[in-house]
C-alpha cells in the first residue's frame, strides 16, 4: 500500500542510538508510514542495524550511497518517498508514539498549512530528560520569527512533499543550515505552524559539535537570510547562482552579493583554533564592534571566541586594540561569551 507520510532519515556512523530512533517510529500509533534511511556511507555498525529492522518491517527502507553530505542524503530521500507528506527525524532523536498521527490529522485539516513542527523534550546522551524546547506555535508568530531566527526542531518537521520538490528541496550551498533556507522557502508560499505539544526527543550531545561546523552553520545562516530578503525585496533568489556552499575566504568572495558576510567570517574563522594558530597575529576586530548589533546570539559567541583566541597569540601590540575591543563589546553584551571562556578570561586580558 502507499504511505502516507514517508519518514526521512539520513545517518552517518549513527549506530550508538539508531536503534532507538528505528523504534519509535516502530512504535507509532499512526500505521500509514514508510521510513526511508539514507546510508551515508557508514562505517560503523549502521547498515547491519538498518539491515536487522528492513528484514522484520517491510515498512523500513534503507539505502546506502557513498559519503556525500547531509543535504544529499537528505535530497535523496525527498526523492525516494512516496508518501504525500515526509517527516523528518535524526539519528539521535526519538518520535513520542503520537506524533505522527497528530502532524497528520492537523494537516488533514488545515490544508493552507504546509510545515508543520512541533514541540519537543531534551534528553541528554545516555537518554535522561534535560528539559523541554518550547518555540513558539502560532503561525503569525512563527512567520515574524522566521526571518530572524530558526524556530523549529528539525526532528520534529513534517511538510507536504510535492511542496519541497516544487522548491528545488535541500541546496547544498546553505550547509549545515539547509534546513533552516528550505523552512524559508516554504514560508513564502505555505503557512507555517508547531503543534503547541512536545511529540519528539531532542538528544543533546557534543559527538558531531566542532567549531568549523558552528562556523559554517553561522554563515550558512546568515546566508538563508540575506537569500530571503532579497527575493522579497527583487523577486529573485541569489544563491541560485550557488553551486554549493560558498568559500568566505575566497578573492570571489569580495565581489560577490555576500561580500560583507565573507568580511565578517574572515574575522569569525578565528574562533576555530587550527585556523588561528596561523591566521591571527594581525587580526583587526574593529569590524566586530562596528557590526555588533547585527550579529546573531550564535555569532556573538563567535567573536568572543575569536578574540580570546587572538589575545593567546598575538604581539602585545596587536593584542592591546583586540583586548579593548573586547571589553568594550562585553559591557554591552556581558553574555555573549560562554562559562569556559570566561575563566580564561583574566590571564588573557592581563598579557
Amino acid at each position: 500500500m502507499t504511505p502516507h507520510v514517508s519518514v526521512v532519515l539520513p545517518v552517518r556512523n549513527g549506530a550508538r542510538w539508531l536503534g532507538e530512533a528505528l523504534r519509535s517510529v516502530e512504535a507509532q500509533t499512526f500505521a500509514g508510514w514508510e521510513l526511508i534511511a539514507i546510508d551515508d556511507g557508514s562505517t560503523d555498525a549502521t547498515p547491519d542495524i538498518l539491515k536487522e529492522f528492513g528484514g522484520r518491517d517491510s515498512r523500513i527502507l534503507a539505502i546506502s550511497q557513498l559519503p556525500l553530505g547531509l543535504v544529499a542524503a537528505l535530497n535523496r530521500g525527498l526523492a525516494e518517498a512516496r508518501g504525500p507528506l515526509i517527516a523528518r527525524l535524526d539519528a539521535d532523536d526519538r518520535a513520542l508514539p503520537e506524533r505522527l498521527n497528530r502532524q497528520v490529522r492537523h494537516l488533514e485539516s488545515n490544508p493552507a498549512v504546509g510545515l508543520l513542527g512541533t514541540w519537543a523534550r531534551e534528553i541528554a546522551a545516555a537518554g535522561n530528560r534535560r528539559g523541554q524546547l518550547r518555540p513558539p506555535a502560532a503561525p503569525d508568530d512563527l512567520q515574524r520569527l522566521l526571518i530572524k531566527a530558526n524556530p523549529f526542531v528539525h526532528s520534529s518537521m513534517m511538510f507536504r512533499t510535492e511542496l519541497a520538490r516544487r522548491l528545488g528541496g535541500f541546496r547544498p550551498a546553505f550547509r549545515a543550515a539547509e534546513d533552516y533556507d528550505l523552512w524559508l522557502r516554504i514560508s513564502e508560499t505555505a503557512q507555517i505552524a508547531n503543534l503547541p505539544d512536545a511529540l519528539v526527543e531532542y538528544r543533546v550531545h557534543d559527538s558531531n559539535v566542532t567549531s568549523l561546523n558552528a562556523i559554517r552553520q553561522a554563515f550558512s545562516v546568515r546566508l538563508a537570510k540575506r537569500c530571503a530578503l532579497a527575493r522579497r525585496a527583487y523577486g529573485r533568489d541569489p544563491a541560485d547562482a550557488l553551486a554549493g556552499p560558498p568559500d568566505w575566504r575566497s578573492a570571489e568572495a569580495d565581489g560577490s552579493f555576500y561580500a560583507e558576510d565573507a568580511a565578517l567570517y574572515r574575522l569569525l574563522d578565528l574562533a576555530d583554533p587550527d585556523i588561528a594558530a596561523g591566521a591571527c597575529h594581525a587580526a583587526d576586530f574593529s569590524l566586530l564592534e562596528a557590526r555588533f548589533g547585527d550579529l546573531t546570539h550564535a555569532e556573538r559567541a563567535l567573536a568572543a571566541s575569536a578574540m580570546m583566541q587572538h589575545l593567546t597569540r598575538a604581539e602585545p601590540s596587536h593584542a592591546r586594540q583586540t583586548r579593548g575591543v573586547l571589553l568594550r563589546l562585553l559591557r554591552r553584551r556581558p553574555g555573549m561569551m560562554s562559562w569556559p571562556l570566561l575563566r580564561r578570561m583574566p590571564a588573557a586580558l592581563l598579557r
